[in-house]
């Protein structure tokens, strides 16, 4: 776990020298530029992990008309200022977010070499390490705010990623030796991912679902795009966050264009429509209509990438850094819900997305760690 305050390791004349050979103040520029250009990566990832696109080709380009970036129009920060936000090809505006992932990162890696960085290969190290947490934890927050899911490539990857580096830098634990650490990063693990779980089962048990009775003669109707009962129409997107995310009915009779069924199961996700014992592909049925007594609407806070996520931290963090996210992204999630729905930007129905609380929670434990154990667990005086 991190340091709030230096102690300055033990060196050789020779890594003093290589250290110390440029100023406190030049480091900390490093680390901002080199955090500015691992942002303009996460750019690419935040944009193509979702769509299951490939990060290495084709080379970083226009959202909007595919134009090939050359590198000098790709300096982090300094060419979506120059070109004030649009592209050079066809000059549609491009999103904001590229600037604020790349400043955000910036600043984030800048941030970790002035809390955890010496001038010593194992101060270099943590501070590294650290800013590549924030940057997974900013990818991670910007991803799950736009489409409600986070990568495996960021949390599986986290797990494993932070599993081997606490085995190689025992200090990011606090500790000297690498069992020790391992041991630290191990529980993160398990308490990390176990307790979001239990929380996720229990969401299950009393939220994860609303039932929406229907009158003896009305019918549901399934298009393209949207839900349409009887008195309202539901887009797609505002009931299917995950691909888990799936509608449920037992319905009297199901007319589709070609076909017809009685008394069977329905079951409708975004990747798969299943009717009694037969599986569709749902862009191959444009139109469904059911007759039915009752719709069961998904309606979960969590998914199970979540556990995942919190799992990666726990790798990072150890258990009691785990915990403390679990019990401050709840904290924050309830405070911005409410805040929210008052000023009129969301319903009580509405789901937001619990990743980036996770991550602010983690952001908070990283940075003030030593603060929160000493108020969590008073010393005697």
């Amino acid at each position: 776990m991190p340091h709030s305050s230096r102690t300055f390791t033990v060196m050789s004349d020779g890594e003093l020298t290589f250290w110390m050979r440029a100023p406190f103040v030049f480091w900390s520029l490093v680390f901002f530029v080199f955090g500015a250009v691992v942002g303009s990566f996460l750019n690419v990832c935040i944009y193509r992990m979702p769509r299951d696109l490939s990060l290495a080709k084709p080379a970083s380009q226009c959202p909007n008309c595919d134009f090939a970036i050359p590198w000098r129009l790709n300096i982090p920060i300094v060419s979506w200022l120059w070109l004030r936000g649009k592209c050079r090809q066809c000059a549609e505006s491009i999103s904001p977010r590229y600037l604020g992932v790349e400043l955000l990162t910036g600043l984030a890696f800048l941030a970790s070499w002035l809390a955890f960085g010496e001038q010593t290969t194992t101060g270099v190290l943590l501070a590294v390490t650290w800013g590549f947490v924030l940057a997974g934890l900013i990818a991670a927050t910007f991803i799950d705010f736009e489409h409600f899911i986070i990568p495996d490539q960021i949390t599986l990857g986290g797990v494993a990623v932070g599993f081997l580096v606490s085995a190689a830098l025992p200090a990011l634990h606090d500790f000297d030796k690498p069992t020790d650490s391992l041991m630290s990063s191990g529980l993160g693990i398990l308490v990390g991912a176990g307790s979001v779980f239990a929380v996720l089962q229990l969401g299950k048990l009393l939220f994860g679902k609303v039932r929406m009775p229907l009158e003896e003669d009305e019918s549901a109707t399934f298009t393209e795009s949207a839900l349409h009962l009887p008195n309202e129409v539901v887009p797609y997107e505002e009931i299917f966050f995950r691909n888990s995310d799936t509608i449920r009915l037992y319905a009297k009779r199901v007319e589709l264009i070609d076909r017809c069924y009685t008394d069977l199961n329905v079951a409708l996700s975004p990747k798969q429509l299943i009717i009694g014992d037969e599986s569709f592909d749902p862009e191959t049925v444009p139109f469904l209509k059911a007759e039915t007594d009752e719709l069961v609407i998904p309606r979960e806070a969590m998914g199970f990438g979540d556990v995942k996520f919190m799992a990666a931290i726990g790798a990072f963090v150890g258990w009691q850094g785990a915990l403390f996210s679990l019990m401050a992204s709840a904290v924050v999630g309830a405070v911005v819900g409410v805040v929210l729905i008052a000023i009129g930007r969301r319903d009580w129905s509405a789901r937001l997305p619990y990743g980036p609380y996770i991550s602010l929670a983690a952001v908070i434990w990283i940075f003030f760690r030593e603060p929160i154990l000493g108020a969590w667990l008073p010393t005697e005086p």
